[in-house]
């Protein structure tokens, strides 16, 4: 084994029991606050518990930032990082390349737009400490159904689309910034070769989840952040976590573009008016070729 592969090992092994250890101390207040809140039922008591939960994972996510910088080598170059927005509703989307993308888009929001809010796989609240923190900030677990089941019970579709509103409607009393990586998973060349993706670097987008929970918050979101993430020198395989700890990352790049929320998005009935979903299909197509190409230009390929 070379010398330095033993290094990596170490430096993730360290990283790994860093991480660990910050989640326990930070997630444990955590937990007690999100108890105390639901014994609290009057709305307005409750606030500053809301409050208070922000607060604690914001200093969460700021100790992995910290470490991220000190303990790796790794430059996340990035342009075009908004204005301090802690106040607003955003939308935030993005390209999906690897596990990396979510602490280096916390590295890059925190404090700087309200807490990310991921719409999360059912499964995932059972991830110990990480699933029960992810429930008591508010963080929407969707149940995804296999198509020939939704084929078969057409009325499990539906279910999807009334969490989305459920959560949103959470979301309208409190500064929100709700992330949706819009290609539903992670980018790989295989996946992209079976959807016969018409771009080079990415995967179809899958529009209706923005559409969702842009007709939720249609009264309230105004902004759409739009993140266009690239890992140089990574072709044949998506880095991860593993490689982030380990120092195996040199340079992450970050494209990051800033708009309003078009005008015929707002009160646009995605699941009943074929015509505006179409039009809304064209926009997220559109918007997604010119992500490809910035993509390319990342890497250096055009």
């Amino acid at each position: 084994m070379k010398f330095s592969s033993i290094v990596a090992g170490v430096r993730a092994g360290i990283a790994l029991i860093l991480l660990s250890i910050n989640t326990v101390v930070h997630v444990t207040p955590l937990l007690v606050v999100a108890v105390v809140k639901i014994v609290v039922r009057h709305r307005r008591a409750r606030q500053p518990l809301d409050h208070l939960l922000m607060r604690i994972a914001e200093s969460w996510i700021g100790v992995n930032s910290w470490m991220l910088d000190h303990l790796t080598t790794t430059e996340v170059a990035v342009d075009g990082l908004p204005e301090v927005d802690l106040d607003g509703h955003l939308l935030v989307i993005s390209n999906h390349q690897s596990w990396v993308d979510i602490p280096v888009l916390q590295k890059l929001f925190n404090r700087r737009l309200p807490l990310l809010r991921f719409f999360l796989k059912s499964q995932l609240i059972w991830v110990p400490m990480l699933g029960l923190a992810w429930w008591a900030l508010d963080f929407p677990f969707m149940k995804r159904y296999p198509r020939e089941l939704v084929q078969r019970r057409p009325e499990l579709a539906g279910r999807d689309i009334e969490a989305t509103r459920l959560a949103c409607r959470r979301f309208r009393s409190i500064p929100v910034a709700v992330m949706n990586f819009v290609e539903g998973t992670r980018f790989t060349p295989e996946k992209r070769q079976r959807q016969n993706s018409p771009f080079n670097y990415l995967l179809r987008p899958r529009s209706g989840g923005v559409a969702f929970v842009l007709d939720a918050l249609s009264d309230s979101i105004d902004t759409i952040v739009d993140v266009t993430i690239a890992y140089p020198g990574f072709d044949r395989r998506r880095p991860g976590l593993l490689d982030l700890c380990a120092n195996r990352i040199d340079k992450i790049r970050v494209s990051i573009r800033t708009e309003p929320v078009p005008e015929f998005v707002r009160g646009l009935d995605y699941q009943t008016d074929p015509d505006g979903r179409a039009r809304f299909q064209q926009w997220i197509n559109e918007l997604w070729a010119r992500k490809d190409h910035e993509v390319g230009r990342m890497l250096g390929r055009g």
